[in-house]
């Protein structure tokens, strides 16, 4: 399956300066996508970018996907794992090639994706593909090996928790969740990891299940021939067998009432409040997700009347912003803030709360709303200048649905938004039963 999709970025800045059509194609450049036989997704965009190549690999598996009790981690553990080498090229030598050919090669782990990043000259390209088709088709690590790893995993957790901030979310999490894998965080329960160098095979059954080709999408941005790239692709990833085993997860029951939780962290902190209310799965045609995107600039941006009151002129807090962020099933619309005084912990609670009820109770300006729906897509768009920002800006987008055109869906359904969805949205979402409550507070 190909598809190839152009939009000149000069016109698309100008229609979108003199509000154009709502139905435009929004991402600027050529895109070549294609499924393999097994599978694979593979995405080219080449960019007049001489000499310059972006790799990502997005595995749409994260710590969503770790249903089995007690195998929490394992997602983030093989962003670790993943350097370890095959029998080709073992750990040492794939790491003095990359660095031989000047690349830098990375990954990060969310709670709905795995993702491998590269950036290096066109010149490399078919090296590069080898390397990555290579470590993903025939990745293999010794018990010591292993072990070792998870050693170094549980001094990343014994160091996140030395954040008030760590605490805090992880407890919300925790806390929000009864059901759904979204209660662990990324990092995973430190009661599996402390148990996980005992997992080896398990490790083994977990890289085979998810690490494949008809799980993972290859994106390759920059200056590339797309025919030329994509035979490449089918060279080296095409005897790779699909075999990709779909998580079993349990969906999470409606919250029926408020939950609050009290949490001492063992060290100084001013205080932190986070609030957080239950939201829904990404969908590019459901107006509350995509309102609830925009009300996340609005009623507490740095521009909103809160961050006004409350940093500016009252000075009573270090900070307040918010996460509405898009994820693949229903997660957490968040709100946080470090207070500078205990004794206005109440205060700037009730404040969010009343700002809430303003978004409920009263209609946000149309031309406020206007100019947030332009912004927000022109400031998407100026990012778009190199293959690394590019690369970069998909992988969130690519793991709901791997391709690039849901990009031209969501900013065309973002710009019909009204203030009439913006008001639906806030009445749906900011509900006390939905609502959670975490407090930390320090001990010394």
């Amino acid at each position: 399956m190909h598809k190839i999709i152009q939009f000149s970025l000069v016109f698309l800045l100008v229609s979108l300066t003199m509000n154009a059509s709502a139905e435009e194609k929004v991402f600027p450049y050529e895109v070549h996508e294609t499924i393999l036989e097994n599978g694979l997704t593979v995405i080219l965009i080449p960019m007049d970018s001489p000499g310059l190549v972006s790799y990502h690999s997005v595995v749409r598996t994260g710590s969503r996907d770790e249903w089995e009790p007690g195998k929490s981690g394992f997602a983030h553990f093989f962003e670790h794992m993943m350097f370890r080498g095959t029998e080709k090229y073992p750990g040492p030598i794939y790491d003095s090639l990359i660095t031989s050919i000047g690349a830098d090669a990375n990954a990060y782990t969310t709670n709905d994706r795995t993702v491998y990043h590269l950036n290096f000259a066109s010149d490399d390209l078919e090296k590069v593909i080898e390397l990555e088709s290579d470590r993903f088709q025939n990745l293999k690590y010794s018990l010591q090996d292993f072990q070792t790893e998870a050693g170094a995993v549980y001094g990343e957790y014994r160091k996140s928790i030395t954040s008030p901030w760590s605490v805090g979310f992880e407890k919300m999490y925790d806390m929000a969740f009864d059901k759904h894998t979204y209660k662990h965080t990324t990092i995973g329960f430190e009661r599996d990891i402390i148990e996980m160098p005992n997992q080896y095979d398990y490790s083994i059954s977990f890289f085979k299940r998810y690490y494949r080709p008809d799980n993972i999408v290859v994106l390759i941005v920059g200056d590339i021939e797309p025919n030329h790239t994509l035979k490449l692709i089918e060279q080296y990833y095409g005897n790779w067998e699909a075999g990709y085993v779909p998580p079993q997860i349990t969906s999470e029951p409606e919250q029926k009432g408020e939950r609050r939780e009290y949490v001492k962290f063992d060290g100084k902190t001013l205080p932190i409040i986070m609030i957080a209310f239950k939201g829904d799965a990404f969908d590019v045609n459901n107006k509350n997700v995509l309102a609830s995107y925009l009300l996340e600039e609005l009623a507490f941006g740095s521009t909103s009347d809160i961050y006004k009151q409350l940093v500016l002129n009252e000075q009573k807090v270090q900070f307040i912003s918010a996460g509405f962020n898009f994820t693949r099933d229903p997660g957490l619309l968040s709100i946080y803030s470090m207070i500078k005084n205990p004794s206005d912990i109440n205060y700037v609670e009730n404040e969010v709360y009343n700002v809430l009820e303003k978004f409920k109770n009263e209609l946000v300006d149309e031309e406020k709303l206007e100019n947030l729906k332009k912004r927000t897509k022109y400031q998407f768009l100026m990012r778009l200048d190199n293959p690394k920002s590019v690369a970069s800006s998909l992988p969130m987008f690519l793991t709901y649905v791997p391709t690039v055109e849901i990009v031209d869906e969501l900013f065309n359904n973002i710009m019909k938004l009204t203030p009439e969805d913006i008001q639906e949205a806030a009445n749906y979402y900011f509900q006390k039963d939905k609502r959670n409550v975490i407090i930390v507070e320090g001990v010394k």
